[in-house]
């Protein structure tokens, strides 16, 4: 992909289609530096975030383990 500010870059077609008034050409290039730059603007900024996936010892990790319960014995013996 060409950047930009790529001297060699062709710039694509544009139809302007005026349907009221008569401007000259410097305003039909004005009207089309102004929408070609906002649209630029606009379809760099709509990049979609890269998905993060988890990492292998995140998948293989077991959870936690629970708290020991201190009201239980420890033996068969008891309570």
């Amino acid at each position: 992909m060409t950047s930009p500010t790529d001297p060699n870059r062709t710039p694509p077609r544009v139809e302007v289609d005026v349907v009221r008034g008569t401007p000259t050409a410097e305003e039909l290039a004005a009207v089309v530096a102004v929408v070609t730059e906002s649209y630029e603007a606009e379809a760099a900024a709509a990049v979609a975030p890269r998905a993060l996936r988890p990492s292998a010892w995140q998948l293989s990790a077991r959870s936690l383990r629970e708290p020991l319960r201190r009201d239980v014995g420890w033996g068969r013996f008891s309570g």
